[in-house]
């Protein structure tokens, strides 16, 4: 490094060095920096406050911070460039990335098999023992895809323009490859026993993974040209690791549904039951599943990254400093912040219990407007705003809208769901009598399960006897259909009829 300057990052007390000019949006990221928009200054969700040095104020600073705000120290990492020492204070990211410890049937086979969820936010891989089925190793990540985008459509965008698929399908390799050898580092075995690696993710992922043109995905009818099981060898994804391993992605289930469902549906055995039954992944590209043993209906529903805490205005990841919990005490907001310190931020969870709680205390309308038009405090000095609100009202809608329209085709009501499998992070941390409240899920909470990582069950269910997995794949996706919910000329009535929030709990 031939000019290199210091970045000092509080609270994490750690010290980057690196080259005098670097973009600060590639050296905060690998820091767990989120850029919601993807670097594009669209947003202010990588907003860092300078405590020391000199970092010019940009149009964009001008264009979305107030004067305040700049004053302050307050900038865009995202249109920034590291051109002498900085202390900068930023939110520590320590998000925890759920795993999979499900226990399971499986035919022992010889030799290591390694599962991977390929999300549009976090990553997990599990190395596993096929003779005993022990996971042996676990490692995740954050994408480093997000740089370009938090959203399955940010990507697509970027994906779509010069040189960005090429981009973004070797971030996808590296970063999968890397973890792939950091499981072997974590053991004491050979990656050259390694026989089998099944990877799932949406579509997106899918067509980034194995290098497919996402142009068909950018526009209607939003239909993939190419959506089937993918086969390489390590070699071909730039793993070298000695043996003779065969990486498979998993086919798609239609348009943005992608092989995390199709796993989840063999986890939670939806093609197997008798009752009606729902799979909800409630992430940016909100997916669906409703059905039975006699057939199977999926959509997929933009959601956005509410949920994930991106577009709120104090918004963050499930990680120390965010409020993951709001509790009515009397007329009392009493707020729970991950790792016992001071509130930095509202990840998804906190988000949903907020706006229940202001509902009961009717700060909240209905119609979704603060009743005061003030941003609603909850603990110093994190609030809930107006634009907040409405973002959470669209993630919501999308989803109930989504729900109701694929029981109308099936030709039930809501009260036939027996029950309803919540897939992922923020499924599985929800808290349910909230989702009601807000009308997320309106159902009994009994009704309602967190399902752990049903994509990551999945892909490790597909590596053990593969021809017998891969027949039972194929026999879901003949059993499926998939309906594209942007073609119901219904949609647009009922998403914003679900937009409201409900006027009273239900008992």
């Amino acid at each position: 490094m031939t000019d290199p300057v210091h970045l000092e990052l509080l609270p994490l007390g750690q010290t980057l060095t690196v080259e005098r000019g670097a973009s600060l949006q590639d050296a905060l990221f690998t820091q767990g920096v989120e850029f919601p928009c993807g670097g594009r200054g669209r947003c202010k969700g990588c907003r860092i406050r300078v405590l020391a040095g000199s970092l010019p104020v940009t149009a964009d600073d001008h264009r979305l911070l107030t004067p305040a705000q700049i004053a302050d120290g307050w900038r865009l990492a995202c249109r920034a460039q590291a051109k002498g020492d900085l202390r900068i204070e930023l939110a520590q990211w320590e998000a925890a990335i759920l795993a999979d410890d499900s226990t399971f049937a499986f035919r022992p086979e010889d030799g290591l098999g390694i599962a991977i969820d390929l999300g549009t936010t976090t990553v997990v891989a599990q190395l596993l023992d096929l003779r005993t089925g022990h996971v042996l190793a676990v490692q995740t990540a954050l994408n480093p895809q997000a740089q370009h985008g938090a959203d399955v459509m940010s990507r697509v965008e970027f994906a779509t323009t010069g040189g960005g698929r090429r981009i973004l399908t070797q971030l996808a390799r590296d970063m999968t490859g890397r973890m792939v050898a950091d499981l072997f580092a974590a053991t004491n075995r050979a990656a050259r026993e390694l026989r089998n690696v099944v990877v799932v993710g949406n579509t997106v992922m899918h067509h980034l993974f194995c290098d497919i043109d996402l142009e068909p995905l950018a526009h209607h009818p939003f239909e993939p040209e190419r959506d089937g099981l993918e086969v390489f060898a390590a070699q071909e994804l730039g793993w070298h690791l000695g043996g003779s391993a065969t990486v498979r992605f998993l086919p798609c289930l239609g348009g943005f549904v992608g092989s995390d469902i199709l796993a989840g549906v063999l986890a939670s055995q939806l093609h197997q039951r008798e009752s009606l039954t729902a799979l909800i992944d409630l992430g940016t590209n909100g997916e669906i599943v409703v059905g039975n043993r006699a057939r199977l209906l999926c959509a997929s529903t933009a959601a956005g990254p509410a949920f994930e805490g991106a577009r709120i205005s104090m918004g963050m990841r499930a990680a120390t400093g965010a409020i993951s919990e709001v509790h009515l005490r009397g007329s009392e907001l009493r707020c729970h912040v991950l790792g016992g310190g001071p509130p930095r931020g509202l990840c998804g969870s906190g988000l949903v219990d907020a706006a229940a709680a202001g509902l009961e205390l009717q700060a909240i309308l209905p119609s979704g407007r603060i009743a005061d038009g003030t941003p609603l405090r909850l603990a110093s000095p994190v609030t809930l705003a107006q634009g907040d609100v409405r973002e959470l009202q669209l993630a919501k809608g999308a989803i109930a809208a989504g729900l109701r329209l694929l029981l109308r085709q099936w030709g039930a009501r809501p009260a036939d769901l027996t029950c309803i499998y919540l897939a992922g992070a923020f499924g599985n941390y929800i808290n349910r009598a909230s989702a009601r409240r807000i009308g997320l899920l309106d159902f009994p909470p009994e009704k309602v399960q967190p399902a752990g990582n049903t994509a990551l069950l999945g892909a490790k269910l597909a590596l053990f006897g593969w021809h017998e997995q891969n027949g039972a794949f194929s026999e879901i996706r003949r059993r499926i259909r998939h309906v594209a919910l942007n073609l119901d000329p219904e949609f647009e009535e009922v998403f914003i009829d679900e937009m409201r929030f409900p006027a009273h709990a239900n008992p």
